[in-house]
């Protein structure tokens, strides 16, 4: 065989093959389609664009104390979302006989769309960042009392089946406590009395040798886990178009186990639960294809 009809050979050969890859790329593109599977994520937001910093300051039992934490540009970097709250909350009632207060300090942190970054968490953060943990983290119920928890008689059944049951909770009546009294807000699915919210939670070890202890849990596409390495299974469903999720996080200083540091986290979230849940888009309301709305014009 000449060099040119080997050339011509290897020019065949390529085309071929380029060909084939392309009905290949062709084909598997119409076979993820056909399937439902959406690999590209779209950004989504609650309606209004609701900003976490819309979480009210005061609560039944707890009040904020100081000024809500405006980061540098340098830690919005890091963080990368400019929807975020870090804010403290004093029970009532503590720290105004002289004794110790009891504070928490609340954040909270919203991504959505192509979600590429890894969950920042304390156990990487704080450990990071020069404290020490001293116990493994744990896993525990968030035993809020949950009063107001109803099961959502508005939910399709289709959906409901599907996603499991879904819980309402009623806003505060006090108008000084939410801009929506008595409105009722859905919960992420299968939470509900007998299925608390869960929180991963551990000890660590400041500097100074100051005990610090905090605990996290992520609402994401409708449901929550309390793990940093299942949020992004959760939120990335392939057959969701749209991706999100929300980091909850509450730290104190002011308890003495991880244990305290549940039941108080509990009696706050409990009164903010609504008002977080606010600030994420009501997944059954997407399911049903209501939301977002469709463009006009």
């Amino acid at each position: 065989m000449s060099t040119k009809q080997a050339r011509k050979g290897m020019v065949a050969a390529r085309a071929g093959a380029l060909t084939f890859l392309a009905v290949c790329a062709v084909g598997m593109g119409a076979a993820i389609h056909a399937a439902g599977i959406h690999l590209r994520k779209i950004a989504i937001h609650p309606p209004d664009n609701r900003q976490l910093s819309a979480i009210p300051a005061e609560t039944e039992n707890w009040v904020r104390m100081g000024s809500d934490a405006i980061e540098s540009a340098e830690v919005l970097e890091v963080l990368r979302t400019e929807n975020y709250l870090t804010r403290s909350y004093r029970r009532r009632g503590t720290g105004e006989d002289g004794t110790n207060p009891m504070v928490l300090e609340f954040h909270a942190a919203y991504y959505t769309g192509m979600i590429d970054t890894v969950p920042h968490v304390p156990e990487r953060c704080f450990v990071g960042g020069g404290l020490q943990q001293a116990r493994a983290s744990r896993v525990l119920d968030l035993n809020m009392p949950a009063r107001s928890w109803m099961p959502d008689e508005t939910a399709p059944a289709e959906f409901a089946g599907r996603l499991g049951r879904i819980y309402t909770v009623r806003l505060s009546n006090n108008p000084a406590h939410t801009d929506a009294p008595g409105r009722r807000v859905r919960l992420p699915r299968e939470v509900g009395p007998d299925n608390p919210f869960r929180i991963r939670a551990a000890e660590y070890l400041l500097p100074n040798g100051r005990r610090y202890f905090a605990g996290y849990f992520f609402i994401a596409n409708g449901g929550t886990v309390p793990n940093a390495n299942d949020v992004r299974t959760l939120a990335f469903n392939l057959t969701d178009d749209y991706a999100y999720y929300l980091k909850v996080q509450v730290n104190s200083a002011s308890v003495n186990s991880v244990e305290e540091l549940v039941e108080e986290a509990a009696s706050l979230l409990d009164e903010l639960i609504g008002e977080i849940m606010r600030c994420v888009p009501d997944w059954i309301e997407v399911e049903m294809g209501n939301y977002p709305p469709a463009e006009t014009g």
